[in-house]
């Protein structure tokens, strides 16, 4: 069984709304960008636009040590939503995904 750490999609509840995540890319070396972050994708349960959440890479693969285990939680995902919600996702809205880069708390 995997503990809540590891899961790699859920559902959080944000301010009475609930939202779907979904583990879209773990950190991955590019030739033509370095490292890339993971991304995770959200959606708001029965509406039609998506976003997405872009992480930085962590800062252990940027000092050149092995990839961890992610560190994906509620708290962070929470917290990523509401900051895709103040930098202007409407979810109801039409249209496609919308892109945000967050830090590594997901803020």
């Amino acid at each position: 069984m995997r503990t809540p750490m590891h899961n790699l999609s859920g559902t959080v509840s944000v301010d009475g709304d609930i939202y779907e995540w979904e583990l879209r890319r773990e950190p991955q070396w590019s030739d033509a960008e370095g490292w890339k972050g993971m991304t995770i994708a959200l959606s708001q349960q029965d509406c039609q636009r998506g976003a997405v959440l872009e992480f930085p890479p962590p800062k252990r693969l940027l000092k050149g040590l092995q990839r961890g285990r992610l560190q994906i939680n509620d708290a962070i995902v929470t917290r990523g939503i509401r900051a895709a919600l103040l930098a202007g996702w409407e979810p109801a809205s039409r249209g496609k995904p919308m892109i945000f880069t967050v830090d590594a708390d997901g803020n």
